[in-house]
């Protein structure tokens, strides 16, 4: 394979563990990371945004390491891709030449990826938008890419600011790119969806409140109860 040196693929997430996961969001499994000495809690700089706000993606990654614009390794990455995967490239934020277009991502569609993250830039946003896997990028430039390499698959690269393992988690929406490290899914998991029941109690409670509120009955107390902790202790 020319100059791009290749690793093999990682085990794929189990089924069980997707399922669970698509259940919440990118931001609870960042609050699911919070104290437990993951760098930034596994966000991906705010501007790594997806190209079609409708699409979520959940999948394990795979990496592809190059820099400058160049799409050599990146299109070795793809061919080497299987359903179930997101492609994780690190790009180094480049930003003179997109580093993929709408041709290289129909081929990540057909081959079945769950998506395409990517630290630098891309093109044909339309044509981008109307296909079903989530393209992630930090923008468009329209400037074509060079193809020559080296650059290589499958290892640990940095990717948004933050450390990508092949195997990982990675969860996309309309706010962003989390990154999970595989071996802490699921106790970030167990977490994530604490926050989650919490979130909809909340919702229960905002909910109770409007109702009170129109149809003129006693008001419930709209605080969270942490709020009226910490406000109890500064009255200390």
């Amino acid at each position: 394979m020319s100059n791009v040196k290749y690793n093999k693929m990682p085990e794929l997430i189990s089924d069980e563990i997707i399922e669970r996961v698509s259940k919440l969001s990118p931001a609870q499994l960042c609050d699911g990371m919070k104290d437990l000495g993951i760098f930034r809690e596994g966000c991906m700089d705010a501007d790594i945004l997806p190209i079609d706000e409708s699409k979520i993606m959940v999948g394990t990654a795979y990496t592809v390491d190059t820099q400058e614009g160049d799409n050599f390794p990146i299109h070795v990455a793809i061919y080497q891709g299987k359903p179930g995967y997101i492609l994780v490239v690190a790009g180094k934020g480049y930003q003179e030449k997109a580093y993929m277009g709408d041709l290289m991502g129909a081929a990540a569609d057909a081959i079945g990826l769950k998506g395409v993250v990517v630290d630098g830039y891309v093109r044909d946003k339309l044509g981008l938008k109307e296909m079903d896997i989530p393209i992630y990028a930090r923008g468009l430039m329209q400037r074509g890419p060079g193809k020559k390499g080296p650059g290589e698959i499958n290892t640990t690269v940095v990717c948004g600011g933050i450390k990508v393992e092949p195997g990982d988690l990675v969860f996309g929406d309309c706010d962003g790119v989390t990154v999970v490290p595989r071996d802490r899914i699921e106790e970030v998991l167990e977490r994530a969806e604490q926050k989650d029941f919490y979130e909809e109690n909340r919702r229960r409670q905002i909910s109770e409140y409007r109702r009170c509120l129109e149809q003129g009955e006693t008001l419930p107390d709209l605080a969270p109860d942490w709020v009226n902790k910490m406000l109890a202790d500064l009255s200390l």
